[in-house]
């Protein structure tokens, strides 16, 4: 009999104790996963919502053969405890991030790859407001399909129902796992995948741990403290040296590329640093699963940092497309055509 993603994923990990610096609030357990050689460089890997971890599952492997890589379920996520009422949010979970890299990888270094909502708990690590705790240097931080713009995102139907109090604990409270997980699978991976699709199903193992749909109107609030900051976490990326990349899949209807395009030319493209934006032709919104090659294939590009024109990496069709690199400023026209 054949083990299903999720249980091998489940296999390939274990789960550390945390609670919060703050009074009242319940330890939870952290389920987490580490692969590679243990004195490599940490590549860390945050997943966004409503999945987990279990979203690297077919990146993970060539990316440990680099790094230290290290990935793990915020509570309410995943194969984490899920409890009612706990107080989820963004901040507290760049705090859990900032301990699992210090006190359970053993680092105070890392490269940080982060998808959707955890777009922003990377944000708030690389800006060094992870609280207290011992401080960490983001090496190179990498942002993918997220709506770390709200005014350009598109948000689902589903996700202003879950969001709005007066709606959201009455539709999750009959939401299935396997409805939840085949949604998911027709409207945001690309092409659409079907229920007995090998990710969907690990959604469906995932989302029923603990029964993950009960708690997603109140994880879903993370919406709000995007609103109220996201403009102070991206206007301390362009001030800060860490280099950052923006890797997007081009077939995303939630996070659309004018989203990265518009973070592009106002945060990044004169900002201190190495910084640059790809396009993944053909990924949707979980470019992980829809083209988890081609997502290590421009990882790599970008840490590498060739002098590349930009244009597609490779000559194969669906090639990563390199669109821009940083510079100090742009230049007019009459010195671009002088440089012919």
């Amino acid at each position: 009999m054949s083990v299903s993603r999720a249980q091998d994923w489940l296999g390939r990990g274990g789960h550390f104790p945390w609670r919060p610096d703050e009074p009242g609030v319940d330890e939870v357990q952290v389920f987490h996963v580490e692969a590679g050689d243990a004195d490599a460089p940490r590549l860390l890997l945050v997943h966004g919502f409503p999945t987990s971890s279990v979203d690297w599952y077919e990146s993970i492997d060539r990316l440990a053969e680099r790094f230290r890589v290290c990935a793990l379920d915020f509570p309410g996520y995943g194969f984490s405890d899920k409890p009612r009422g706990w107080g989820y949010s963004l901040k507290r979970d760049a705090r859990l991030l900032a301990f699992y890299l210090s006190e359970v990888v053993g680092s105070d270094t890392a490269t940080v790859f982060a998808h959707d909502r955890g777009d922003s708990v990377a944000l708030i690590l690389a800006g060094g407001d992870a609280g207290d705790g011992p401080p960490l240097r983001v090496e190179h931080l990498f942002l993918s399909n997220g709506n770390i713009f709200l005014p350009l995102s598109n948000l689902t139907t589903a996700q202003r129902v879950m969001l709005d109090p007066s709606t959201g604990p009455e539709v999750v409270a009959g939401l299935a796992p396997s409805a939840l997980a085949e949604g998911l699978g027709t409207a945001t991976f690309f092409p659409p995948r079907g229920a007995d699709d090998p990710a969907v199903q690990a959604l469906t193992e995932t989302f029923s741990h603990q029964d993950g749909p009960a708690v997603l109107h109140e994880t879903i609030q993370y919406l709000v403290e995007r609103s109220a900051d996201e403009d102070t976490w991206l206007e301390a990326l362009t001030a800060s040296e860490v280099p950052a990349t923006l890797i997007w899949g081009l077939n995303d209807t939630v996070s659309p590329p004018r989203v990265a395009n518009w973070v592009w030319n106002h945060h990044l493209m004169l900002k201190p640093g190495r910084n640059s934006i790809y396009y993944l032709p053909d990924a949707g919104h979980y470019l992980q699963n829809d083209r988890p090659d081609a997502l290590v294939d421009a990882v790599l590009h970008a840490l590498d940092a060739p002098d590349d024109a930009p244009g597609a990496i490779d000559e194969v069709p669906g090639a990563p497309v390199l669109v821009d690199r940083s510079r100090e400023r742009i230049p007019d026209a009459a010195e671009v055509l002088a440089q012919q």
